[in-house]
This record gives structure tokens, sequence and C-alpha cells, in this order.
């Protein structure tokens, strides 16, 4: 499943990258982007584990950038 999520307060190109990066490492994550410019994050993952890969990601995310949030 390829879902496109957006992203609240991504405040830096650097974080996104380092978001992205470990995204990437989750297991059950095909890809991952994360745009800066677009404040959103394009994530392809297993569809019968997609919600909580998402919760998963939202932790991640929380751990680079502690104001970001991924609306879903």
């Amino acid at each position: 499943m390829k879902k496109v999520l957006k992203l609240q307060d991504l405040d830096c190109a650097a974080c996104a990258q380092k978001m992205e990066d470990a995204i990437k490492k989750l297991d059950g994550v095909e890809d991952a982007q994360v745009s800066f410019l677009m404040q959103k994050l394009t994530l392809t993952a297993a569809d019968d584990r997609f919600d909580d890969l998402v919760k998963q990601v939202m932790k991640v995310c929380k751990r680079v950038e502690p104001d970001c949030k991924i609306l879903v």
C-alpha cells in the first residue's frame, strides 16, 4: 500500500532526511520519501501491517523532530 501523509511543523531539510533514513529501516517499510518543501511523507509498506507501521513512523518522527506531527 502506498499513502501520502501530511506533515506539520517539519522545520528543516536535514531533519527530513534523518526521518526518511530512519523510516526506511523499519521492518515492513518498502519505501519512504519525506519532502521538506511539500511537508509530506510518502510511505509504501505492507498492506496487512500498514496501520501499525504508521504508528511506528510517528514515533520515529517524534524522536527526530519533536514538534513534527503526522496528520492522518
